[in-house]
């Protein structure tokens, strides 16, 4: 059995403990932050989730949250340590772009901080163009992309 996405509740196991998970990982990179993402954002009908499942395990997840009517934020993409340097985040992005895709959105934008340089190679790679920070200041990024839909 190989690697497969598929659509999942956030607010479910084993969705919640990847969150978490994403979460711990931004705080050891970055320090403590004003507050976590809310799981909720990532319910359909505005946002959605996967997870990568392999051999029965749960090793990578993510979404995308509503930016506005025609614009998906990606966000909260987390690999297992054990999992990573496969190919599985380039995997579970091409997953989410196709869900935000058939959620109705036309674009997705992301962004990355100055401590996730293989986030940001990989992004760029994946198409996504540099754009101006999308957040007003409001993010410790250091990359914000952008990439059609389709």
């Amino acid at each position: 059995m190989g690697l497969e996405f598929h659509a999942w509740s956030s607010i479910d196991e084993p969705a919640a403990s990847l969150l978490d998970a994403a979460e711990a990982h931004l705080i050891d990179l970055y320090g403590p932050r004003d507050s976590a993402l809310r799981p909720e954002l990532f319910c359909p009908p505005d946002g959605g989730y996967l997870i990568g499942w392999e051999d029965g395990q749960a090793i990578a997840g993510g979404g995308f949250t509503r930016h506005d009517p025609t614009t998906a934020e990606i966000r909260r993409m987390y690999v297992a340590p054990s999992s990573r340097s496969r190919g599985v985040a380039r995997g579970l992005l091409a997953a989410i772009e196709r869900a935000a895709f058939a959620a109705g959105y036309e674009r997705a934008i992301l962004d990355t901080g100055p401590k996730q340089p293989h986030a940001e190679a990989l992004y760029r790679s994946a198409g996504f163009s540099e754009i101006d920070n999308y957040r007003e200041g409001r993010s410790r990024g250091s990359f914000w992309g952008e990439k059609p839909l389709n």
